[in-house]
């Protein structure tokens, strides 16, 4: 059977070559604790083989470059993110209390040690990668700027929120739910994580203030 047919048409029971789920995720756990080790820039394609535990050639039939891992890496966990949130973002008769649970998750995953290393490192290489630093905004922030600009709309049509600008009123509320600590994980890798209940305290705060003004009670 010559190679090609062989890769179409694998033995029974074996995957195609860069087809089995089991080496893909090996290899993907393996970048994953190399890129947080030594960084984005410094990592090579051999660190991610002996970290894999697989040989060079089995690493390319499944991904061609560091920058292909990288990607396979956010979109991964982007899709988990997604998969979490989109689930709270339901009930829009009581905004006050979906908006709660959903900035109490929204912190926990934007605050992640892992969710934090993505960014920074989209940002360091976003100058000579822009594409890059494109596709993880397009894919990653603009897409859940969208769901809750959604849960806002369909709220507003209940008439449960009070708003014309569902998207402008998005953007108010994710950032009034990591209020002053977003900006400190970015350059402070060493600050110290907060508890839940420093977390709720910051997001019950980014309720009231946007309830307040947004609710369905305010007066114009």
């Amino acid at each position: 059977m010559s190679e090609t047919m062989a890769r179409i048409c694998p033995a029974e029971g074996r995957s195609a070559a860069g087809e089995d789920p089991a080496k893909r995720r090996q290899i993907l756990e393996g970048a994953k604790r190399v890129f947080v080790s030594t960084g984005f820039d410094a990592a090579s394609m051999n660190d991610i083989t002996r970290e894999s535990g697989v040989s060079k050639s089995t690493l390319y039939v499944y991904f061609r470059s560091k920058e292909e891992l990288f990607h396979a890496l956010i979109a991964e966990e982007r899709e988990a993110y997604f998969a979490d949130i989109e689930e709270l973002l339901v009930d829009a008769g009581r905004p006050d209390v979906t908006l709660r649970r959903f900035a109490q998750r929204l912190f926990d995953l934007m605050l992640s040690p892992e969710a934090m290393t993505a960014k920074r490192t989209v940002i360091a290489v976003a100058s000579r990668m822009p594409e890059l630093g494109r596709e993880f905004y397009r894919r990653g922030p603009m897409r859940g700027l969208a769901l809750v600009a959604e849960f806002i709309r369909r709220a507003s049509e209940l008439g449960t929120l009070k708003v014309e600008d569902h998207e402008l009123a998005a953007s108010q509320f994710i950032e009034l739910a990591t209020a002053g600590v977003l900006r400190r994980r970015f350059f402070d890798d060493q600050a110290p994580p907060l508890s839940a209940s420093e977390r709720d305290r910051i997001v019950d705060a980014a309720v009231r203030v946007f309830m307040a003004a947004y609710g369905p009670d305010r007066r114009d």
